[in-house]
């Protein structure tokens, strides 16, 4: 039963679905993936890093299992629709949690029947994206600063200017801002003493301190941009 990485990832966690709350030891597993103990380790270990709710128990009878109260029921996910899912989630780049999209999607892959995440796994190789052969140089928004705003936590970020110009500046967080290019970090800067827009690809090091922001309203510190309008992301 020789398969790739990618579709021996998604059968581990259907495999481990069947079978909760019983346990898979990792040689069953070897043997049924017809791969060494070593490789389901790390395959193991790659799904825990991504996410997925598996843990261990070591001794004997032990083994690896799936906790079923913190994964997805079955979906009814179409394989179209998954990969129509797939396609918006590749397209975040640079935005924020774009790390947590990709998690997100083997999640919601993994959840689907067996047959219907093996046909969308097709489907998606039937999609090409066209990208620069010289990869962007923009950087991707710092984990911590999306911990930041996820937390309401103050961060002290190392900043360039649009002149090139550093500085080091506390900085309570608001919100992300998507421009037509570009993401933002808006929040309160004390070194300003007022509401700034920071572009994430020019913050250089980020870190968290110890203090919660107070808390303040988007709209009464987001800029004034002619003939624009923010709107908040909608979840339903």
């Amino acid at each position: 039963m020789g398969v790739n990485r990618t579709d021996r990832l998604y059968a581990i966690v259907e495999e481990l679905r069947a079978t909760a709350p019983g346990r898979r030891s990792a040689r069953a597993l070897a043997e049924r993936f017809e791969v060494s103990v070593r490789t389901i380790e790390r395959d193991v270990n790659a799904l825990q890093q991504a996410g997925v709710p598996i843990y261990a128990d070591t001794g004997r009878g032990g083994g690896y299992a799936l906790d079923k109260t913190r994964t997805l029921p079955p979906m009814n996910f179409t394989p179209s629709e998954a990969v129509a899912v797939g396609i918006a989630l590749s397209r975040t780049g640079e935005a924020p949690f774009a790390r947590s999209a990709r998690t997100a999607l083997l999640k919601i892959v993994a959840a689907m029947s067996a047959a219907d995440g093996a046909e969308a796994r097709r489907l998606a190789e039937r999609i090409q994206f066209l990208v620069p052969e010289s990869p962007d140089d923009r950087a991707s928004v710092p984990a911590v600063v999306e911990e930041a705003v996820a937390t309401r936590q103050v961060i002290r970020l190392a900043y360039v200017d649009r002149n090139g110009a550093e500085t080091d500046r506390d900085v309570e967080p608001v919100a992300f801002v998507s421009g037509v290019r570009d993401w933002y970090l808006i929040g309160w800067c004390r070194l300003r003493e007022g509401p700034r827009l920071f572009r994430v690809d020019r913050i250089r090091r980020a870190a968290l301190l110890e203090e919660t922001a107070p808390s303040r309203d988007f709209h009464d510190m987001a800029p004034r941009i002619p003939d624009l309008v923010a709107h908040a992301l909608e979840l339903g």
